[in-house]
């Protein structure tokens, strides 16, 4: 059910180098920025606003009914970009729950979004966000997919100690992909934003880890599946292929 505290920002601009004109590319007869938002509505959980600096982007949203609130093209990171959204959303501050939804995930599991907002159901944490256990070989060692390596608290919950490009942890047993959705308590996303980029953020060029080495509690909700996220040509007529065929 819908939930007047929390809202769903998708933050989306036109700045890709490896496909360009990224959000606005056409999958299933609307740009793929439209997916995005119809997954987010799907899960159901809150109001669901794309953030932009692009207006061309803002207009495709509103062309196919959604929502769209222009913001600085000068942020550095989509984190600051969706703080800057809530704040002119949301100025009397009744929004508790903040989550960004990548614009880039097309093809994400509205339930996998809701998932995200399970761990903050502890008072504790101060952000959630998700990962699937690796089943390809090369991803173990690729630098390209990030691992959250986290304590076990149940059988589908992490509270997550790091996050690495490495192959981490050593020995037997599973290792995380991270899916980069995360949920903000309010304050934790002010928090966020306030920081300046950390030792390790900067080394792993890891945004997440700013939080974990200002102690900030971030606990990962176990899904299935990794989304697909189109970075490329070839990830753009994957997603066409798999939302055509649904």
């Amino acid at each position: 059910m819908a939930r007047s505290d929390t809202l769903l920002l998708i933050p989306s601009r036109m700045a890709a180098t490896r496909l360009a004109g990224k959000p606005l590319k056409d999958i299933g007869g609307v740009p793929m920025i439209v997916q995005v938002w119809r997954r987010a509505q799907e899960a159901g959980i809150g109001r669901v606003v794309v953030a932009t600096d692009t207006d061309e982007i803002a207009a495709a949203v509103a062309a196919h009914g959604g929502e769209a609130v222009m913001t600085s093209p000068d942020h550095p990171s989509g984190s600051d970009r969706i703080h800057e959204a809530l704040t002119r959303l949301d100025p009397a501050g009744e929004v508790r729950i903040i989550v960004n939804v990548q614009g880039d995930l097309p093809t994400i599991a509205p339930s996998d979004i809701r998932a995200a907002l399970g761990p903050l159901e502890d008072p504790a944490v101060d952000i959630a966000t998700l990962a699937a256990v690796i089943s390809k070989d090369d991803e173990h060692t690729s630098p390209n997919v990030v691992k959250v390596i986290g304590s076990p608290l149940t059988a589908d919950r992490l509270r997550a100690l790091y996050f690495t490009r490495a192959t981490a942890p050593y020995g037997d047993g599973p290792r995380y992909h991270h899916i980069g959705l995360y949920a903000y308590r309010r304050a934790a996303l002010a928090r966020f934003v306030s920081l300046p980029p950390s030792p390790l953020e900067t080394r792993e060029k890891l945004e997440q880890l700013r939080a974990i080495e200002a102690g900030m509690r971030i606990d990962v909700a176990v899904v299935d599946t990794v989304p697909l996220g189109v970075d490329t040509p070839h990830d753009l007529e994957i997603a066409r292929q798999m939302l055509s065929a649904s």
